[in-house]
C-alpha cells in the first residue's frame, strides 16, 4: 500500500501525543496515513501488550488511518543495527511514503532517541538498490521528527487547532495508560491528570508561535525548500 504520510513511534501512543493532529489534519485533506510502532510497550507500568495492542486499533479507527502495524521489536532493548534497521527498512518499502515522522531526537525515555536514530537510518538505508529484502528500493522525500516530553524548539509547527478534540481522543483511547479516576493500577509519569494538562498547555505553546490555537511542533534533518514564500506563516 502506498501512503503519503507514515508515522513511527518507539510504542503505541507515542504518535497520538506529539503528531496525530497532524495526521488527522493530513487525512482529511485527502492525504493517506499510517503508523509503524516499533515495540509493544510492554514494559510499561502500566496495562499489556495485549491490551495496549487493542487500544491502538481503537486510536487507528479515531485517526482514520490507512493502516497500522507493529514490528515487535523489544521494548527498551531494541537497538540501531542490522537486523532491526532491516525491519524498519522493510515497513518503509512496504509503504512508500513520501514523508516520514520520527521521534523526538532526545527525550525522557530512552527508546525515544534511540527510535529517532533507527528510524532515520533506516530512512536512507531503505534507498539502496543493494540491500535486498525483495522490495522495491524506496527512500522518504522528508523525515521529520515530533517533540515529545522534552522542550525542543520546533523548526515548524502545524496548525491542529480544528482537531484537537479528535487528537485529544485518540490519546484517550489509551485507558490503561492516561487519567482514568477508575483506574487501580500503578501510577506513572504519564497517568495522571497533570500530564493531560501539560499535553494542553505544550499545544497551545507550539499554537501561539504561529498565531493558532493550538499546534504540533517538528524538527528537521535538513532546511525545507520553499516554492512559494506567501505559503509560509
Amino acid at each position: 500500500m502506498k501512503i503519503d504520510i507514515l508515522a513511527i513511534g518507539a510504542h503505541p501512543d507515542d504518535v497520538e501525543l506529539a503528531a496525530s493532529g497532524t495526521l488527522i489534519k493530513h487525512k482529511k485533506a485527502g492525504y493517506k496515513t499510517g503508523i509503524v510502532d516499533l515495540t509493544q510497550g510492554e514494559l510499561g507500568t502500566r496495562g499489556s501488550a495485549a491490551l495496549r495492542l487493542q487500544e491502538a486499533t481503537n486510536a487507528a479507527e479515531m485517526m482514520k488511518l490507512d493502516c497500522r502495524e507493529n514490528l515487535k521489536l523489544k521494548d527498551g532493548f531494541f537497538e540501531v543495527e542490522e537486523a532491526q534497521l532491516l525491519k524498519v527498512v522493510e515497513a518503509i518499502r512496504k509503504y512508500q511514503p513520501n514523508v516520514v515522522f520520527a521521534n523526538a531526537i532526545q527525550d525522557r525515555h530512552p527508546d525515544h532517541g534511540r527510535g529517532s536514530e533507527l528510524v532515520s537510518r533506516a530512512c536512507f538505508l531503505s534507498g539502496l538498490v543493494r540491500i535486498d529484502t525483495n522490495q522495491e528500493p524506496w527512500r522518504p522525500n522528508s523525515v521529520y521528527h515530533y517533540i515529545q516530553d522534552r522542550n525542543i524548539n520546533p523548526d515548524f509547527v502545524v496548525d491542529i487547532s480544528e482537531h484537537w478534540d479528535q487528537k485529544m481522543k485518540s490519546i484517550l483511547a489509551y485507558s490503561s495508560q492516561f487519567y482514568n479516576p477508575e483506574s487501580d493500577e500503578p501510577n506513572s509519569p504519564i497517568s495522571s491528570k497533570e500530564f493531560i494538562q501539560f499535553l494542553e498547555s505544550r499545544a497551545r505553546e507550539f499554537g501561539r508561535m504561529i498565531g493558532a490555537e493550538f499546534g504540533e511542533g517538528f524538527t528537521t534533518e535538513r532546511p525545507v525548500g520553499v516554492n512559494d514564500i506567501f505559503s509560509l506563516k
